[in-house]
């Protein structure tokens, strides 16, 4: 007879019901990263902006989608100006250079691709 094996077994998926709740409330001249899932294939950070901050001009090695969650902001994609918000889906290609400006408290999940 073959002995059993009775732990549970740990599943293959991250579940996360609502990503808001893993920032904790964004305090004033802040902005707050998490990284909530890595692997190979995908790193995914979650940001939390407070109003009027910024992550000034910069590129990634990888290509990237940004996925704003709430608040609004103002996106800057090599040389165009957009206005997101709840909703808002972007995908840039590596070494695209782009910066956000928080102009309300924003929420915004980046996912960087392998």
């Amino acid at each position: 007879m073959t002995p059993t094996d009775s732990s549970p077994k740990k599943p293959d998926y991250t579940f996360l019901p609502d990503l808001n709740d893993l920032l904790s409330e964004i305090s004033p001249n802040t902005i707050i990263s998490r990284t909530i899932y890595s692997d190979d294939q995908l790193k995914s950070v979650l940001f939390g902006f407070a109003e009027g901050q910024e992550l000034s001009e910069h590129t990634a090695a990888k290509p990237a989608i940004l996925h704003f969650l709430a608040g609004e902001a103002q996106l800057t994609l090599g040389e165009d100006m957009y206005d997101a918000r709840p909703g808002t889906w972007v995908h840039m290609p590596a070494h695209l250079p782009h910066s956000v400006l928080a102009q309300t408290p924003v929420v915004m999940l980046l996912l960087l691709l392998s």
